[in-house]
């Protein structure tokens, strides 16, 4: 695996020879190769569109028959009440989503993590996906075909909300088309590097939203919901800033042209797997700003930043006595 610099280095030279080496490159040809090498079935299409709608009505129906109604059962408080069942939501997609994709990557035949390069070894124009591929594929575009929907019309809505929506339109983008021109190996190492910090952070939403219940804040959700912080800060670089670059987008900007040269729609999948890049720098800005606050001092705790919403958020002042409210900077998910 490469290092940062050899990455940027090889990357720019790589990039800059094949525009250069694209003198027809335009909309006719992008046109063209579309049309050619683009391979999406009506039926692929329907089943896509059935699970997206189906995902909307399971979390509209757990959260109804489940997630809500525990939360009262808990004795929350209203607002985490109206809150908790979309963390449990995704907590339980997330874990499931990743469980699978990291049984692909580790406990079947494919070395896509191990070789990353390999991803474009034998790619042929149409070849056919292996059905355990292309279930993840269905899982994970149906998701976040619902998400988008669900970012704009049922979750809370956040400051980032907007950055949020255009980073579900570009991950659908990448699933749609990498799944149409059988970039379906890389998909699957996307999915895997992306998914684990969701689990964490939706677990860690969740211990906060019952850290005060029946009127007394507990004190091993704070514990559980401050290790999972730690945790999250640490593998959202590990994984997105530093192996997602180094294998992903060394495979996809170098690795794609030594194997596959003039290789369809090269400069479009970079460009969106580039800007996935920059949002995932975006967060983790956030996380480290929230990091140096606690640090020097700025924050007595952990807790005063782990509202998401714009709502203002309440906590207990004193372990073992009713909830005042009171009010936190909001630092959003992802």
């Amino acid at each position: 695996m490469p290092g940062y610099a050899e990455l940027v280095l090889k990357g720019y030279a790589t990039m800059l020879s094949a525009y250069q080496d694209c003198s027809s490159c335009g909309w006719e040809l992008s046109k063209r190769t579309l049309l050619d090498n683009a391979s999406l079935t009506r039926a692929e299409v329907a089943l896509f569109l059935l699970c997206a709608l189906g995902w909307t009505v399971l979390r509209q129906v757990l959260s109804a028959c489940l997630f809500r109604p525990f939360g009262q059962w808990c004795r929350l408080l209203p607002k985490d009440v109206a809150k908790m069942p979309e963390s449990a939501w995704k907590l339980l997609f997330y874990t499931m989503s990743w469980s699978y994709s990291s049984y692909l990557l580790f406990f079947t035949q494919y070395s896509f993590f191990q070789d990353p390069p390999s991803v474009f070894y034998d790619w042929k124009r149409g070849m056919e996906v292996p059905t355990d591929i292309a279930i993840a594929y269905l899982i994970q575009g149906s998701f976040y075909a619902h998400s988008l929907y669900a970012t704009v019309y049922m979750d809370a809505w956040r400051k980032d909300s907007v950055i949020m929506v255009v980073h579900h339109i570009v991950t659908l983008a990448l699933i749609i088309f990498s799944y149409a021109f059988r970039y379906h190996s890389i998909g699957v190492l996307v999915l895997f590097l992306h998914d684990v910090n969701d689990i964490q952070l939706e677990f860690m939403k969740v211990n906060v939203y019952f850290r005060n219940r029946g009127g007394v804040y507990h004190v091993f959700n704070d514990i559980i919901s401050n290790m999972v912080c730690v945790s999250f800060s640490i593998s959202w670089f590990w994984f997105r800033l530093y192996w997602f670059p180094l294998k992903v987008l060394n495979a996809s900007c170098i690795s794609s042209l030594q194997s596959v040269p003039n290789i369809p729609f090269y400069f479009f999948f970079n460009s969106l797997l580039f800007a996935l890049t920059l949002m995932n720098i975006y967060w983790f800005l956030y996380i480290m700003l929230f990091v140096v606050k606690v640090l020097t001092g700025q924050m007595r705790e952990v807790n005063d930043v782990r509202e998401y919403d714009l709502e203002d958020s309440k906590r207990a002042p004193m372990h073992g006595k009713p909830v005042e409210p009171t009010h936190y900077n909001s630092w959003k998910d992802r």
